[in-house]
C-alpha cells in the first residue's frame, strides 16, 4: 500500500508539472526546479516518513502538516482536473469542434484551475480538522428488550489522534460526545497514529467520556501498525473494556443487549489474531439482541446471517471527497456511508470523527460524532 499511494503521488506530480510548467515561456531550469518541488509536495507524506515518523504517523508540527497536507491535496485535485481537460481537447479535436479548442488552449485556465484546486484544498484541510458535529439517528431492532427502548448508544470512531489531531482536539471531541449524555459509548477503531510514547499528551483525553454503562471499544487497522499490545493496555488503563474476538452485555434489570467486537483483518501481518465473528459470539445469549462493532463494513452480511441486529462500522470516512466514495465503497463490500439494511440487519457506517494525518481532507463529507437512539421494532 505504501509503494502503490508513493507511486500515484509521483505520477501525479509528474503529470501536473508537464501538463502545468512545462507550457510556459519560461528558462528551462525554472521548470525542472518548478517540477521537482511539485512532485516532491506529490510525495511528501513518503519524504516526511523517511525521516520524521512513519507513513501511518509523521512527528513533524502541526501546521506543517496541515500546510504540505495541502499542497499534496492540492496536486491530486489538479490532477483531476487537467485530466479532464486534456480528455475535452481530445474530445474537441476528434469531433473538430474549433471553438471548444479554442476556450481549452486558453493560457489562462490551467493556472486558474491550479489556483481553485488550492483554495478547494485548504478548504478540505480545514474540514478535515474540524470538530465533529452530533448526528442523530433511530434504529429500530425487532426483539429488542422493552427496557431498551430509547437506549442511547454513542458511536466514535476513526479518532486518528495524531501530531495533527492533538489532544486538544480530542478533549473537544469527548466534551461533545458526554453534552450527548449516551448511555453507552462505543469506539469502532482507529483511535490514535502512532506509538503510546509519541502520543502521550494525544490519547489520555479519551478516559474522560462519561456513559451509564461505560466505554466499549475495538481496534482498527491503524492500532496495528505501532505497538499493539502496549496501545491495547493503554486503552483499558483508561477503563475502557476492549473487544478482541469477544462480547460482553449491558443489563436493565433482566433485560440485556449483548456487544460483540471483532478485530481487524490487518492483524494478519503481525501474526495476531485475525478477525472471528464465531468466536465473539461464542457463548452468548441468544435472547439478547447482538450489536457488532466491526471497523470495517465489508462483512455485513456475514454478520447478519450469524442474527446480528445492528453492525457499527467506521474505517471509509465516508470516502472524504464527494465522488471519491465511489472508489472507496468498493473495497469495502459496497458500504462506505450512512444506514444499510442487509439481510435483516441494520449497518451504520459513520463517516469518523478524525482522519489519518496523511490525507486530511474532507469535501462534501462532514466528520460526525454519532448518537444512535435504539427503538423496539413494530
Amino acid at each position: 500500500m505504501v509503494v502503490v499511494l508513493s507511486t500515484i503521488g509521483f505520477l501525479m506530480g509528474l503529470y501536473v508539472a508537464w501538463r502545468l510548467f512545462w507550457p510556459l515561456r519560461l528558462p528551462v531550469w525554472s521548470k525542472v526546479v518548478l517540477s521537482v518541488l511539485l512532485v516532491g509536495i506529490a510525495v511528501q507524506l513518503r519524504i516526511v516518513a523517511s525521516f520524521w515518523g512513519t507513513m501511518a504517523s509523521p512527528e513533524i508540527p502541526k501546521m506543517a502538516i496541515a500546510t504540505l497536507a495541502t499542497g499534496s491535496t492540492a496536486v491530486l485535485l489538479l490532477a483531476l482536473a487537467l485530466l479532464v481537460l486534456d480528455a475535452g481537447l481530445l474530445a474537441a479535436r476528434l469531433l473538430r469542434a474549433p471553438r471548444a479548442l479554442c476556450v481549452l488552449r486558453s493560457k489562462a485556465l490551467r493556472p486558474t484551475a491550479a489556483v481553485l484546486a488550492l483554495l478547494l484544498s485548504a478548504f478540505g484541510v480545514s474540514q478535515g480538522m474540524a470538530v465533529p458535529k452530533p448526528r442523530q439517528i433511530e434504529v429500530a431492532i425487532s426483539g429488542l428488550p422493552q427496557a431498551f427502548d430509547g437506549y442511547r448508544v454513542l458511536q466514535l470512531t476513526d479518532i486518528h489522534a495524531s501530531r495533527l489531531l492533538t489532544g486538544d482536539w480530542v478533549r473537544q471531541v469527548v466534551a461533545a460526545s458526554n453534552a450527548l449524555q449516551p448511555d453507552l459509548v462505543v469506539i469502532t477503531g482507529d483511535l490514535i497514529d502512532g506509538s503510546v510514547q509519541a502520543r502521550r499528551n494525544d490519547y489520555t483525553p479519551l478516559a474522560d467520556l462519561r456513559a451509564p454503562d461505560g466505554v466499549i471499544a475495538i481496534t482498527g487497522n491503524h492500532e496495528y501498525y505501532a505497538q499493539y499490545s502496549e496501545w491495547m493496555q493503554a486503552f483499558r488503563a483508561l477503563h475502557m473494556q476492549v473487544l478482541e474476538n469477544s462480547h460482553t452485555q449491558v443489563r436493565r434489570g433482566e433485560a440485556a443487549l449483548t456487544i460483540a467486537g471483532v478485530t481487524d483483518p490487518v492483524a494478519a501481518r503481525y501474526g495476531l489474531p485475525l478477525p472471528d465473528l464465531e468466536a465473539a459470539l461464542a457463548g452468548a445469549d441468544p435472547s439478547a439482541p447482538v450489536i457488532l462493532l466491526d471497523h470495517r463494513p465489508r462483512n455485513a452480511r456475514e454478520a447478519a446471517a450469524r442474527g446480528v441486529k445492528l453492525q457499527l462500522s467506521g474505517h471509509t470516512h465516508g470516502g472524504q471527497i464527494i465522488g471519491m466514495d465511489q472508489l472507496v465503497k468498493r473495497a469495502n463490500g459496497g458500504f462506505v456511508s450512512g444506514r444499510y439494511a442487509v439481510d435483516g440487519m441494520t449497518l451504520y457506517v459513520s463517516n469518523g470523527a478524525g482522519l489519518w494525518a496523511g490525507f486530511p481532507a474532507r469535501i462534501g463529507v462532514p466528520s460526525e460524532i454519532t448518537m444512535i437512539t435504539l427503538r423496539r421494532a413494530p
